[in-house]
């Protein structure tokens, strides 16, 4: 079943995401922060996400790879600026090399997560903004939505295991 939703506000050039799992919110904040459980799910099949750092604290940062069935690799740097366990986190997401220098290629996204327990569920929402119209197009246009909700998709599987 999938219940993820999607929305776009192009006004504001934000996408905002909600998903409700079914697990508790300790065992689903795990699974957004540590790079054992991420690496399993983070990725759309597949293709598979692989962690250089995780450093999880403002200021810190998580360089990781998406490599494709063909030996593509696409990095990733996210920097923390906020982290409030379990409760939320907020990132500055970039498109980069393998050291974590950006690419001129993209425009930076601003990633929301927060995490609300519900009973033995857990809803995450997340809110992506970005600098302009384009940047927002060109993720939409790169197929953010499908491949965020495949994502979110192996994450059920996982947290059902």
């Amino acid at each position: 079943m999938n219940n993820t939703v999607i929305t776009k506000d192009l006004a504001a050039k934000k996408l905002h995401v909600t998903h409700e799992f079914k697990a508790p919110l300790e065992k689903v904040w795990r699974a957004w922060t540590e790079s054992s459980i991420l690496d399993k799910w983070w990725a759309p099949k597949p293709w598979k996400a692989e962690t250089k750092i995780l450093d999880l604290k403002p200021g810190g940062m998580w360089l990781y790879s998406m490599v494709g069935p063909n030996g593509e690799v696409h990095w990733s740097r996210v920097d923390f600026k906020t982290v409030e366990k379990q409760k939320s986190f907020s990132t500055i997401c970039v498109f980069s090399d393998e050291n974590g220098n950006a690419s001129p290629d993209f425009q930076p996204m601003y990633w929301l997560v927060k995490f609300e327990a519900a009973g033995q569920s857990t809803k995450v929402i997340v809110e992506l903004s970005f600098d302009t119209d384009s940047a927002l197009q060109k993720m939409v246009e790169m197929g953010f939505e499908g491949g965020f909700t495949m994502g979110l998709g192996n994450l059920d599987e996982l947290l059902a295991q």
